[in-house]
């Protein structure tokens, strides 16, 4: 029995993970598999040769780089248990869900990209939670479907607030700062909240990790849309309203994109 901890770049969200666990979960020779997403690192217990996970891996365009790989026995194997309840799941999932209304509602009203950017975040997040909650005991087919329709979704709601960026910056716009500033301080509360939540498990079940990792970054992205508010306030000039809500959108386009390719691979 091999020991082996591989690297893979791309392992970045609960979907990276499951695509994996389905890649092996019929093969007999790989009795185990961890994961750290601090690190994007998987640790494979296994019998098959390192090369063959290697390349079972870049067969759905995961590759991975292999750390290190040693001799264990079979009382050295790893079963990591489940530390995530479905109640704080289910809380997060609410908390991103409730603070996408809001962003979006009045982002609409404040006529920001960036707090409508902000709240596609968060529903993106909301989004990664709910298909978790979903998946529990689901068949490997519904599995893919839900993820499928999870990064459709980001992207195309994602691909609309990036259009209704470029069309402000053609014909203008007026974003209330002190909106932007107020709801974005909300938010950062939220994503504080929800980074309380999940303190004491940023270390154990994969999709706790993940959710650690999303809400770490949600909180530079409420900081973002923060100081575009008050750059707003100072300048009277739209464009940090629209750089923060272009960036966030292409950072969710690209996220779903990766979780679509995975789905279907």
């Amino acid at each position: 029995m091999k020991r082996s901890i591989v690297h893979i770049k791309k392992m970045d969200c609960p979907s990276e993970s499951k695509m994996i666990e389905s890649l092996f979960e019929r093969e007999e020779g790989v009795k185990q598999i961890n994961f750290d997403f601090g690190k994007r690192e998987a640790t494979f217990y296994h019998e098959v040769k390192c090369s063959f996970v290697l390349e079972k891996l870049s067969s759905i365009g995961l590759k991975g780089e292999l750390k290190e790989s040693e001799e264990v026995s079979d009382s050295e194997i790893v079963v990591e248990e489940s530390q995530v309840e479905a109640k704080t799941l289910k809380i997060l999932l609410g908390i991103n869900f409730g603070m996408f209304v809001v962003e979006i509602t009045l982002g609409i009203i404040a006529e920001s990209t960036g707090l409508l950017a902000d709240g596609l975040d968060m529903f993106a997040d909301s989004l990664v939670y709910g298909v978790s909650l979903f998946a529990v005991g689901k068949s490997l087919s519904l599995k893919n479907k839900a993820a499928f329709f999870s990064g459709t979704a980001q992207v195309l709601l994602a691909l609309f607030i990036l259009f209704e960026t470029v069309r402000r910056f053609i014909t203008g716009s007026e974003p209330l700062s002190d909106f932007m500033i107020i709801v974005s301080v909300v938010a950062l509360a939220a994503n504080i909240t929800c980074l309380a939540l999940i303190h004491k498990h940023r270390k154990g079940e994969v999709h706790m990790q993940a959710s650690w990792i999303f809400s770490a970054n949600d909180v530079l992205a409420n900081i973002g849309v923060l100081i575009a508010g008050v750059l707003v306030y100072f300048t009277n000039s739209n464009l940090p309203d629209l750089i923060i809500g272009a960036m966030i959108s292409i950072i969710i386009i690209r996220g779903g994109i990766n979780i679509i390719k995975l789905s279907k691979a």
